[in-house]
């Protein structure tokens, strides 16, 4: 079997016949040099199939699935709230987070946010490269860049708030319930103080203090979602 994996946005089923658009059909041929009735493997939040080239036209892979792989996996929702900062070091940053199991990305718009903008389509060119090359089913999804008012008000969630003003530096897991955890990193400037009692008057909030030194926020995120996930692991 194959170890090219590449995501399908399309319903994927049994003895379907089907295309990869161009730039699949490029990564393919070209770069990665596969040909006529070698397999490869197609994945969604819904499963994963083995695959097999019937023909390339044009440039174009014309493709059978096989046998399916994997079924759909019903993982906890691991959610990251996080300011958008300098695209080199977001990317960075979204590519790990989504190999070690991120769900959903939320990126807010802090008072000392310096990037207030995002490159949405970027950013899930790269969660699916990352969910490709991890061996993930789930594509994290993205959402459009936010408020922290309209954050809290419309998300019911377990929030881990990273706050270098707590003592505390254990996750409860006794207080974690069946809703999405989420973590909630602040920018390069720390949060404000009216955020901060904003964060803390959120029912359900634990803060932690993940490290006794000021990290940078890409390396806060690794840090955080490493500690979350031994405790919900």
């Amino acid at each position: 079997m194959s170890n090219i994996r590449l995501f399908f946005s399309a319903a994927l089923s049994s003895e379907m016949i089907e295309k990869l658009d161009k730039s699949q059909s490029h990564y393919l041929t070209k770069v990665m040099r596969v040909k006529e009735n070698e397999v490869f493997s197609l994945f969604n939040k819904n499963g994963e199939w083995e695959a097999k080239i019937l023909g390339i036209s044009k440039n174009i892979v014309e493709f059978k699935t096989i046998k399916q792989l994997r079924q759909k996996e019903n993982t906890k929702e691991l959610w990251l709230a996080f300011s958008p900062i300098k695209s080199n070091y977001q990317n960075f940053m979204i590519q790990k987070a989504t190999e070690l199991g991120v769900t959903k990305f939320l990126p807010i718009i802090f008072d000392r946010t310096v990037v207030r903008k995002i490159n949405k389509e970027r950013l899930e060119k790269i969660v699916i490269e990352a969910s490709e090359q991890s061996n993930r089913i789930n594509v994290p999804t993205i959402e459009d860049a936010q408020d922290l008012n309209g954050f809290l008000k419309k998300n019911l969630m377990d929030l881990i708030f990273t706050d270098l003003n707590t003592n505390n530096n254990k996750i409860d897991k006794s207080k974690l319930t069946d809703k999405p955890v989420c973590i909630i990193v602040g920018p390069e400037g720390d949060f404000s103080e009216a955020e901060r009692e904003e964060i803390l008057a959120f029912k359900g909030v634990q803060s932690i203090k993940i490290n006794e030194n000021i990290l940078r926020s890409e390396t806060a995120v690794i840090s955080a979602i490493s500690i979350i996930n031994y405790v919900i692991n």
